[in-house]
């Protein structure tokens, strides 16, 4: 997406949920060596490159994520990796359901080649967008998905 067509006001939800407060040290081999704070660097300075304003939170509490969500709906909106909470927490499923903000969840690892109870997301289907298997290097990926919905609404609004 050119940097003319993202308005300097959008603001985006870069929102990590439990266990990603550890990325850098829990098990290298699946999630690599950047830390938490590492991406967020990464993502917030690609955010100003696009003229996007990136704001950063992470909890390894449900309800603290609901509310984050609940909070974007002031945003334009969200990243989210939800760790462990995309396979079975049905009150953020229903929070990002119940914002009208476009979400795109984000995994680290390829969820798909790994434990069966980790291939299924109930936050998935009311996301914007899913990527999963990219690495650190996917929260890019999920920015730019998320600015083109944003952009996508913002066209069809007229």
């Amino acid at each position: 997406m050119a940097d003319s067509a993202t308005p300097a006001a959008t603001t985006v939800l870069l929102l990590n949920g439990p266990n990603l407060n550890l990325l850098g040290t829990r098990d290298p081999g699946q999630y690599g060596t950047e830390t938490l704070a590492d991406i967020e660097r990464r993502v917030r300075s690609l955010g100003a490159e696009l003229g996007v304003a990136v704001e950063c939170a992470q909890s390894n509490h449900e309800g603290e994520l609901v509310e984050h969500v609940h909070r974007a709906r002031e945003m334009d909106g969200i990243v989210l990796n939800p760790g462990a909470f995309a396979h079975y927490s049905i009150a953020l499923r229903d929070a990002i359901d119940a914002v009208d903000t476009p979400c795109v969840e984000v995994h680290i690892s390829n969820v798909y080649a790994r434990e069966p109870f980790r291939h299924t997301s109930v936050t998935a289907p009311v996301a914007a967008g899913y990527i999963a298997g990219c690495g650190p290097f996917g929260y890019e990926l999920a920015l730019r998905a998320v600015l083109s919905r944003i952009e996508e609404r913002r066209t069809a609004r007229g």
